[in-house]
């Protein structure tokens, strides 16, 4: 037996096993249907309390599985009319293991996810459901929320744009104009999150996890832990969509003349004379000719030279002149550049390419040119999910990379099996020469179809493709719908009909995941729905998923895929000897070849690209790693801050600390090295409190210890006069503006650190082994920086009144001289610009509000140095070892 057949032969075994496992725990499920059906609804819903108190009582979740899935299973037969099949038990079961159930397109996903939402919601710590829009989130709270309300669980929607629903039944919104938002109650973040189930996008939930490490006040942090989370089109988030980072942003410098005078200068750059395209590596090289030309245009005599942004911005405007096409890769949509996914089809607005990609492609177009941003927060989806307690996830396609989910998710992948037999027909591939001559067939497939009444869905990978189809169908006068990016709002409805006699729906890759097509009155004695793809795509999922659009449910069902040699896989893995060999044969445009060499040759291409895709994704897990660990523990410090955890003797440590240091690293033996150390302690200490270069001469050794104490005394001065409670606030605040700051500065240079660090590879490094060591570096000076700006923020801070009508007074501080505040807008460079802007509860404050006091200003405040300034210094060792014992309490 070959080799890979007999890994495959382990792992169907192993699959086999694990479904006579799993099936009988569905019989114990179904054991029980009996009992739980004779309950009225008023016993069925008083199951919840008492599966809470077995908990209580120190029952596992395990040990009330059987009895909770048919509970919920007989909820859903009695409010809602579906009561699950078997395989969506199975499928459940698996869930709640916290594995990846692989189910095909029809079987009931939503619902197969209803059984383990209970189970693991009796917890009370949160269950969060993840879809791929908002939309789903809102239609299946809606649909099942009838389910879990009768159940005593409360259901939560976030939404995009900071908005937020509970699900309420009888809730209708004041302005009636969207039907999905009946029995949704507009709510906030918290109360959503507080919810027992709460249901959103993988954005969303990633977005407000960041933005809840941005906070400066506990009570504003909206999510609870991160406990359990079930992944719908689990394949699409944490594979497809792995690649791309959330990221919280700011704006940088202003530099759009710059990215529109290279926009000018590479557009006149000529193919094969002034460059080359390696489509297999999507890289632009550009040649001796092309390089004099950019510097003719920009009147430089080196675009390599010192000044390194010059290529960042070349780079980045070659990559947005070639390798970026409009209506396949963005679309202009009022005056903005707008993102299409490549994988799904759909548009993503307010995501943004980086490195000034994004800021290249608006001076391509003509729209303004937004400007670059800085970091103030980022994570992978990787990172993100690996931080739950327990994850699960559903697809139709999960099984081909069950290797990717069980090295970076340690997750498992079941195959579920179908509640009736897959009879679906997969005919084979047909070749073409060209594009031209491959939708002519595609066309003339359609509408031999049409002609019979079966329903058509073809598959396009980018919108200028569906949108040249649907003008050749429009000439032969073939009625069809098309569904891209640009038809969002109606994918619902139109895949919803597309299943109708003689429809004929143009898709791009998204398909209407989540939405079923449901075959027409006649349609399944006619073959069923006929499934055209017009081109191979790089991962066998996005095939596999086109084609599982047909043949639901046991339905009839058939599928072909049309190629061309001017396909993009097929210009980057097909041999170059092929067409040429058609030609010779005279072979013409319109005949296809079907060839087995063929199909071969893309399957391999494709695995090699996938394997390629998982590198490139592992490799990104172990680069973010290294960043992940230094989050852990800046996020934990905050978290740390925010509860008010000993921020005085943190902050007397960094202070104390930062003194030592200066005195450790001062050279006292020149005069020069003593002027330098008393410039450095005036500016962390009151300028009174900095002995003279007179006194410091007189204290000689014990010139440390008088400076401590000194610290001492104006650190208790400071909290005697504002009160220990604002003296905390002031505290808490020098931290976490230190913390933010100098985060932010971190998250810069170590991207800029990652994006030159394959350099090391020329000196035979391992870019890894170089990221990790000078990360660590990096992190060691970041910890440093934060310390240093605590110590000489903490005696500079002005405390000032606060004018208001409304209460007595309150005091804030704000900074004098070295902190700096941010407080422009953060933009989340992966989320629309009004959640951007919504997200204001994340931004620095500019200082703590305290309570009660007039103003002071801690810098005039003095001290009475007469006796105590003589009594110090008779004081002997005892008394400053005493002092400092105080100092560090």
């Amino acid at each position: 037996m070959p080799k890979f057949g007999f890994i495959s032969k382990i792992l169907g075994d192993s699959n086999e096993r694990e479904l006579k496992r799993l099936q009988r725990t569905v019989d114990e499920i179904n054991a029980l249907a009996s009992s739980i059906e004779s309950l009225s609804d008023e016993e069925l819903s008083a199951k919840t309390d008492e599966f809470k108190s077995r908990i209580d009582d120190g029952e596992e979740l395990d040990d009330l599985l059987a009895e909770a899935f048919a509970v919920s299973r007989e909820m859903a037969r009695r409010k809602v009319g579906e009561r699950p099949y078997d395989s969506q038990l199975m499928g459940g079961i698996t869930l709640h293991e916290g594995r990846i159930a692989e189910m095909r397109t029809g079987e009931g996903k939503t619902l197969t996810a209803v059984a383990p939402v209970y189970l693991n919601a009796l917890a009370e710590r949160g269950v969060h459901l993840i879809t791929v829009n908002d939309y789903l989130a809102r239609r299946d709270a809606v649909w099942y929320g009838p389910v879990y309300g009768a159940l005593g669980m409360s259901v939560g929607v976030i939404q995009n744009n900071n908005v937020s629903y509970m699900y309420e039944p009888g809730w209708v919104p004041s302005e009636h104009n969207d039907e999905g938002l009946d029995d949704l109650r507009p709510s906030n973040r918290r109360e959503v999150y507080a919810a027992d189930i709460t249901y959103g996008t993988n954005n969303e939930f990633g977005f407000d996890y960041l933005r809840d490490n941005m906070v400066r006040e506990l009570e504003d942090k909206v999510q609870r832990e991160l406990y359990f989370a079930i992944v719908d089109e689990v394949d699409n988030i944490l594979i497809d969509e792995a690649r791309t980072p959330l990221i919280i942003s700011g704006n940088a410098e202003e530099a759009s003349a710059t990215y529109m005078q290279f926009a000018r200068a590479v557009r006149t750059l000529k193919e094969d004379l002034d460059y080359q395209v390696d489509h297999k590596s999507k890289h632009v090289a550009l040649s001796e000719e092309g390089i004099t030309k950019i510097e003719r245009q920009l009147g430089v005599d080196n675009i390599f030279g010192q000044d390194s942004r010059l290529a960042r911005h070349l780079e980045a405007a070659l990559d947005a002149e070639i390798l970026k096409r409009l209506d396949r890769d963005y679309v202009v949509n009022d005056g903005e550049i707008v993102i299409v996914d490549e994988f799904t089809g759909r548009l993503m607005p307010g995501r943004r390419w980086s490195h000034g990609i994004h800021q290249a492609v608006e001076a391509k177009e003509g729209v303004r040119v937004q400007r670059e941003s800085v970091t103030y927060a980022t994570i992978t989806f990787q990172n993100l999910f690996r931080l739950y307690e327990k994850l699960a996830g559903m697809t139709g396609t999960a099984e081909t990379e069950a290797e990717e989910f069980g090295k970076i998710y340690d997750l498992d992948v079941v195959v579920i099996p179908t509640n009736k037999p897959m009879v679906r027909e997969d005919f084979s591939d047909v070749v073409y020469i060209n594009e031209r001559a491959k939708f002519a067939a595609v066309v003339n497939e359609i509408e031999e179809m049409n002609k019979v009444g079966r329903p058509v869905l073809v598959g396009t990978t980018s919108i200028e493709k569906s949108e040249y189809l649907a003008a050749q169908l429009q000439k032969r006068g073939i009625a069809h719908e098309v569904l891209n990016a640009k038809q969002h709002e109606r994918e619902a409805q139109i895949v919803v009909d597309a299943g109708q006699p003689g429809a004929v729906t143009i898709a791009t890759n998204m398909a209407g995941r989540g939405t079923d097509i449901k075959l027409g009155p006649g349609v399944g004695d006619l073959g069923g729905l006929h499934v055209v793809g017009t081109e191979r795509h790089e991962s066998r999922r996005i095939e596999n998923q086109l084609r599982g659009r047909a043949g639901r449910q046991g339905d009839n069902g058939s599928s072909r895929f049309f190629v061309s040699f001017g396909d993009d896989i097929m210009k980057r893995f097909a041999p170059e000897w092929v067409p040429g060999m058609m030609a010779k044969l005279g072979m013409t445009e319109d005949m296809p070849l079907e060839s087995g060499m063929v199909t071969k040759a893309i399957a391999q291409a494709q695995q090699k690209v996938e394997g390629h895709n998982f590198d490139i994704r592992k490799r990104l897990v172990d680069f973010d790693d290294v960043i992940n660990e230094h989050r852990g523990v800046i996020y934990g410090e905050r978290e740390k801050v925010l509860n008010d955890a000993d921020t005085r003797t943190n902050v007397v440590n960094m202070l104390v600390e930062e003194l030592e240091s200066l005195f450790k690293n001062a050279d006292t033996s020149t005069d020069e090295g003593f002027e330098l150390l008393h410039n450095e302690l005036l500016e962390i200490l009151m300028a009174e409190d900095v002995p003279s270069l007179e006194e410091m001469d007189e204290l000689g050794e014990e010139l440390k210890d008088e400076v401590l104490d000194r610290a001492e005394d104006r650190y208790e001065l400071i909290e005697g006069m504002i009160g220990e409670e604002n003296m905390r606030k002031v505290e808490k605040w020098l931290l976490l503006e230190a913390i933010d700051f100098h985060w932010r500065e971190h998250l810069t240079a170590i991207e800029d650190m990652r994006q030159s660090i394959g350099l090391q590879a020329y000196a035979q490094v391992d870019p890894l082994v170089a990221f990790k060591r000078e990360g660590y570096d990096m992190f060691q000076q970041l910890q440093e920086n934060i310390r240093r700006q605590v110590a000489r923020t903490v005696f500079k801070v002005r405390i000032q009144e606060q004018q208001t009508t409304e209460a007595p007074a309150p005091v804030a501080a704000t900074p004098v001289a070295s902190v700096t505040s941010s407080d422009g807008g953060v933009a989340a460079a992966s989320s629309t610009p009004t959640e951007a802007a919504s997200s204001a509860r994340t931004r620095p404050s500019a200082a703590p509000v305290l309570n009660g006091g007039s103003a002071v200003d801690v810098r005039k405040l003095g001290t009475n140095r007469g006796d105590e300034e003589s009594g110090r210094k008779g004081g002997g060792k005892g008394s400053k070892t005493a002092a400092r014992r105080k100092l560090m309490r």
